[in-house]
C-alpha cells in the first residue's frame, strides 16, 4: 500500500477520487488527514471530528467489483476489516448498523462512506472512506457517540489501526472468490441488532416493529415483519429506532 498523510483537507474521498481521476494510483492507496473540514457520511451527513484525535482515511480499491449487482460486497469485506481489527484490540460488543456505521454497545464509534465510479473498461473502483473515533474524549450534543479511548480508557495508536484495517481488507479480498459465502455470515452474524425485535421507521414516518434477519446480496436490509413476511428496505426507506 501507499500511504499519502495529509495535514488537512476538505475530505480524504474527494481528494483520493480526484488524485486517480489525474493519474494512475496504485490499488490500496490510502489517504489520511489529521483534519478533515468537510467530512461526509451516509445520505450527506456531516462527520465532525476533533483534528488529530482520530482516524480520518480514504483508500482506493480496484480489481474488485466488476458489476453494479455485486457492489455491495465491498461493504461487507470493509465492514468486517473494521471489526476483526478492532476485535483484536478487545473493543466490547461490536456490531455493524446497516449499512456501514461501526457500533460499540448501543454507541457509533465509526462509520464508512464508500463511494463507487465506474470505468470504460466496465471494472469499478472504489472510494472507501473511513472515520473511526480513536482518541477523541468529547463529544458534544452527540449523546450516541463514543471512541475507543472512551470506551477502553486509554489511548490507541491510530496508524497501528490503520495498518491493521488495510491488511485485513488485502487479506479478504485476495480471497473473496473462495470465501464469499463465509464472509457473508460472518458479517450477518456482526449486524446491530440481529435477530432481536426492535423499533424502525418507514420513510413515512410510520412506526413498526420487526427483527432483522440479514442483508440481501444487492445490500438491501431484510426485515422480518409482525405478520411473518419479510420485506427488504432500501437505505432511504428505512431507520432503526434506538
Amino acid at each position: 500500500m501507499k500511504l499519502i498523510k495529509l495535514d488537512a483537507i476538505d475530505s480524504t474521498n474527494e481528494f483520493l477520487k480526484g488524485l486517480s481521476n489525474k493519474q494512475e494510483v496504485q490499488n490500496f492507496t490510502v489517504v489520511t488527514a489529521e483534519n478533515q473540514l468537510k467530512g461526509k457520511g451516509q445520505m450527506g451527513a456531516k462527520w465532525n471530528s476533533e483534528s488529530g484525535k482520530n482516524l480520518i482515511m480514504s483508500v482506493l480499491i480496484k480489481d474488485f467489483l466488476f458489476d453494479s449487482e455485486s457492489v455491495f460486497n465491498i461493504n461487507v469485506v470493509v465492514s468486517l476489516a473494521v471489526i476483526r481489527t478492532l476485535k483484536k484490540y478487545n473493543i466490547p460488543e461490536l456490531s455493524v448498523k446497516w449499512p456501514n456505521d461501526i457500533m460499540s454497545a448501543n454507541k457509533k464509534i465509526g462509520g464508512i462512506l464508500i463511494e463507487n465510479s465506474i470505468k470504460r473498461t466496465g471494472a469499478i473502483n472504489s472510494v472507501v472512506g473511513l472515520g473511526l473515533n480513536v482518541n477523541q474524549m468529547q463529544f458534544e450534543n452527540l449523546p450516541r457517540a463514543s471512541s475507543l479511548a472512551l470506551i477502553c480508557n486509554c489511548f490507541f495508536d491510530k496508524e497501528e489501526i490503520l495498518f491493521g484495517i488495510i491488511a485485513e481488507m488485502e487479506q479478504m479480498i485476495g480471497s473473496y472468490a473462495v470465501n464469499a459465502f463465509d464472509l457473508w455470515e460472518e458479517y450477518t452474524s456482526e449486524l446491530f441488532k440481529i435477530g432481536v425485535p426492535a423499533a424502525f421507521s418507514n420513510e413515512n414516518e410510520d412506526n413498526f416493529m420487526g427483527i432483522i434477519k440479514g442483508v440481501s446480496s444487492m445490500g438491501k436490509l431484510q426485515i422480518l415483519l409482525e405478520d411473518d413476511s419479510v420485506c427488504e428496505y432500501n437505505l432511504k426507506e428505512v431507520q432503526m429506532l434506538y
